[in-house]
């Protein structure tokens, strides 16, 4: 019987998880715990400290309580991904299945954070960790059999969009095997309220692979004509571009903001901004060659005769 040790993102591949009770295997042996997977040929399954992988062709029989009551649906969303049913899990569990899903971003100028939302290698991280530079560079960690995750830097990183209002950029990043990313998936609905719990995982000051926890202050701070989430979660430089988690390990905003000065003063850009970037990315895609693209927008010259034009003028003087 082949069993390995992985590390197993419930979100990582478009299907169904189904929450099982008992895994009897064909050895007479039976497994108790979640299941986190199931694939014909594999099925991951939670047994508490650890996750086992095991072969179908090892599995005798699957007994689960309810399997209607407990199936999670990830749907495809243009270049994310939702689900449905997650259940909520502590910080420290979540952080074994999503960590993979969250990068570095490295620039000449300074580094970030950011998260995959796709196989293909699809991410998001914020427009003022890339501004103005051009040789993009990705750490990612890769989950390995034995458990552990191979951390890899990724030089083919390129940039697709980027919306400085909104402080969002779009990346997509090569796998060096050609095989898929591990992903984290976004929010169906913005029902996040004031002081539900949350996480988030970065780089803060090149320390990687920090995660910290706290309480949403409030879902709806406004700042400069936008709303923002605001949260008590410790957030420093290089936490930029980095997931905002909620309790079901949904993506619910990506960290981009701090108050100086203050304490807990931490803000999040919230997910409904983030899919209609995405969804709208052909609006901002990066140009290299053009400096009219998403990399910055120009002012438009100021009006100079306030008068009405000609074609307006019906003989008659203008009267306040």
């Amino acid at each position: 019987m082949r069993i390995a040790l992985t590390v197993f993102m419930s979100s990582l591949l478009l299907g169904s998880i189904v929450v099982a009770d008992d895994v009897l295997l064909h050895s007479g042996a039976r497994l108790q715990g979640t299941i986190l997977k199931r694939t014909d040929q594999s099925l991951w399954l939670d047994v508490g400290p650890t996750v086992l992988k095991l072969e179908m062709s090892d599995v005798a029989e699957v007994v689960a309580e309810n399997p209607e009551a407990t199936m999670i649906e990830v749907v495809q969303d243009d270049l994310f991904s939702t689900a449905e049913n997650l259940r909520e899990l502590s910080p420290r569990e979540h952080a074994r299945r999503l960590g993979p899903a969250v990068i570095k971003v490295s620039t000449p100028g300074g580094l970030g954070s950011g998260v995959i939302i796709n196989r293909d290698g699809s991410a998001i991280t914020n427009a003022h960790v890339v501004q103005g530079e051009t040789a993009l560079r990705a750490t990612v960690w890769f989950p390995q059999s034995d458990g552990t995750l191979k951390r890899t830097v990724i030089d083919e990183v390129e940039l697709v969009a980027i919306n400085n209002h909104l402080d969002l950029a779009l990346i997509r990043i090569t796998h060096p095997d050609e095989n898929s990313f591990d992903f984290a998936t976004i929010e169906v609905e913005d029902t996040i309220e004031g002081g539900e719990p949350v996480f988030a995982i970065g780089n803060p000051l090149g320390l990687e692979r920090t995660l910290t926890q706290g309480v949403v202050s409030t879902r709806n701070r406004a700042i400069d004509g936008l709303s923002f989430i605001q949260t008590d979660t410790p957030i420093n430089p290089g936490n930029s571009g980095g997931p905002l988690f909620n309790s079901r390990g949904e993506v619910i905003g990506i960290t981009n903001m701090i108050i100086g000065g203050g304490q807990s003063l931490g803000f999040a850009i919230p997910a409904r901004y983030v899919k209609d970037f995405v969804r709208n990315r052909e609006a901002f895609a990066y140009d290299k060659d053009n400096p009219n693209s998403g990399h910055r927008y120009h002012q438009p010259p100021r009006r100079r005769n306030f008068e009405d034009p000609p074609q307006l003028r019906d003989g008659t003087s203008n009267q306040d």
